[in-house]
C-alpha cells in the first residue's frame, strides 16, 4: 500500500470501528520499524546468548552407556564438571549409600566457588541426605538435586549463559570407574 493512501485508509477504519461499536474509540499510534536482515552466519541462526567461545564442557547426549560430551568423549561413570574441566569422581555406585562429606571436598577448596552445584542422581531423583546438604551449604555452595538428564540440560544452559556452575553427575546405569581404588 502506498504511503499516500495510508492516512485515508486509517481514517476509514477508525470511522467504521466507531459506527460498529457505537462508542468513541481511542487510537494509539503504533511504533513500526523495518526489520534489518543480517547476513546468515550459521545456517541463518544466531545465538543471542553467545558472547564468544562455547563453554569448554558441553553435554551432547546421555545414554545408559554414559554421558557423551560435545567433543565426542563418553564418560561411563560418575564425574564432576567444574570450572570448564571434567574430573572423574570416585564415589559409591548407589546414590547416598556410604557417601561422606569427603566426596565433596573439591567444592570446599576451589576458588571461585560455583554459584550452584547441580547433582544428577542417575535415572531418578534421590534426595540428598541433610548432612551432606548442610556440609555443602556451609562450604558456600548452593545445591540443586535432580535426575542426571535434567542436570546435564540445566548445566548446558547455565554454562552457556556464562554462569559459574558445577555439576556432579552419576550415570544412568550405576557403575564404578575401572581401576579406581575403592571409595573411602
Amino acid at each position: 500500500m502506498s504511503t499516500l493512501f495510508r492516512p485515508t485508509v486509517c481514517a476509514l477504519l477508525r470511522h467504521s470501528a466507531r459506527s460498529v461499536l457505537g462508542a468513541r474509540t481511542y487510537t494509539r499510534p503504533l511504533h513500526a520499524s523495518y526489520a534489518r536482515r543480517l547476513p546468515p552466519k550459521d545456517g541463518g541462526l544466531n545465538n543471542i546468548l553467545s558472547g564468544g567461545e562455547a563453554p569448554p564442557v558441553q553435554v551432547k547426549t546421555i545414554t545408559p552407556s554414559g554421558i557423551q560430551l560435545a567433543d565426542g568423549l563418553v564418560l561411563s561413570s560418575a564425574c564432576i564438571f567444574l570450572d570448564g574441566k571434567v574430573f572423574l569422581w570416585n564415589v559409591p555406585e548407589r546414590a547416598w549409600d556410604g557417601w561422606k562429606p569427603e566426596h565433596f571436598e573439591i567444592f570446599e577448596t576451589v576458588v571461585p566457588k560455583p554459584e550452584i552445584l547441580l547433582i544428577g542422581t542417575g535415572e531418578r531423583v534421590d534426595m540428598m541426605p541433610p548432612t551432606l546438604r548442610q556440609y555443602l551449604t556451609k562450604a558456600g555452595v548452593q545445591v540443586d538435586v535432580m535426575n542426571t538428564r535434567n542436570a546435564c540440560s540445566t548445566y548446558n544452559l547455565l554454562a552457556e549463559e556464562g554462569r559459574r556452575v558445577a555439576a556432579a553427575l552419576l550415570p544412568l546405569t550405576p557403575r564404578r570407574w575401572e581401576n579406581a581404588p575403592p571409595p573411602s
